[in-house]
């Protein structure tokens, strides 16, 4: 028998999500983490924009942080908007981030993050993954097994 699914975490409202994640890497292990963010940052990201399609996190000094993500200035900001592409730490207790870095160092896995939502509290969260990256073969071989499954559905509805 399988190992259970994890449950899902509490997105209420999705802002950003890495989609070609999914398709470079493996997930091994999900997190739920907090992200530290400078007031207009908030907002940006409660009006919808932001994006992480090429960002990456990474583990320095005993600290985890999201890099080149991006959220833009505010547009109702002032003078004292945030930088948008700027380094930003992620919430983890201690545990947790020596078993991420044991899992880059040893193992040769990448943090990866998957999503950018506000949970049910109204806190905005990071879903972040440990990943193994996917070799070109790996991809083409999901490719195929996509196509071939899209194909069968086509095929079974004409039957019916």
């Amino acid at each position: 028998m399988g190992k259970p699914l994890p449950t899902p975490f509490d997105k209420v409202k999705v802002v950003a999500e890495n989609r070609r994640a999914r398709y470079d890497y493996y997930v091994e292990e999900r997190y739920e983490v907090g992200i530290e963010l400078k007031g207009t940052e908030v907002k940006a990201l409660r009006v919808g924009e932001g994006s992480i399609a090429e960002s990456y996190a990474m583990v320095e000094d005993a600290e985890v942080f999201l890099v080149n993500s991006s959220i833009p200035e505010y547009s109702h900001g002032n003078r004292m908007n945030h930088e948008p592409r700027r380094k930003r730490k992620l919430l983890l207790n201690g545990r947790e981030i020596a078993k991420l870095h044991g899992a880059i160092n040893r193992q040769g896995l990448t943090l990866v993050p998957l999503s950018i939502y506000f949970n049910s509290a109204g806190r905005a969260k990071v879903e972040l993954a440990i990943a193994r990256g996917k070799k070109a073969h790996d991809k083409r071989e999901v490719e195929k097994e996509r196509d071939w499954k899209r194909e069968k559905g086509r095929l079974m509805r004409r039957d019916v």
